[in-house]
């Protein structure tokens, strides 16, 4: 009965050591060193939208940031033509045959 309980405990364990390890592949860890002044960022971020750690409020920043680095606005000389082009004279065709017709 004894070895029983440390068999399952011990199986217990190593399922709590697969798990933790599986869920720790899918994770970037970083060791960033923060000035003052970007520590006190970080700790305002955390304060003033109730993260628990300063992980959460770098992750916050981060996501921020990136999507407005990542989606930019359009330059102004596109929207330009994409108005010159939406303000064209198009040809409406009812089906395939008539749009056929129409360009033979």
């Amino acid at each position: 009965m004894q070895n029983e309980k440390v068999y399952i405990v011990n199986n217990y364990l190593l399922l709590l050591k697969i798990i933790f390890n599986y869920s720790r592949c899918f994770m970037t860890q970083a060791l960033v060193s923060l000035g003052e002044y970007q520590d006190r960022i970080l700790t305002v971020v955390k304060g003033k939208f109730g993260f628990k750690t300063k992980n959460e409020a770098v992750n916050f920043v981060i996501d921020s940031y990136g999507t407005n680095l990542l989606e930019p606005e359009l330059r102004p000389e596109y929207i330009e033509r994409l108005q010159k082009i939406r303000k064209g004279k198009y040809t409406s065709f009812s089906s395939v045959e008539s749009l056929r017709k129409a360009t033979s």
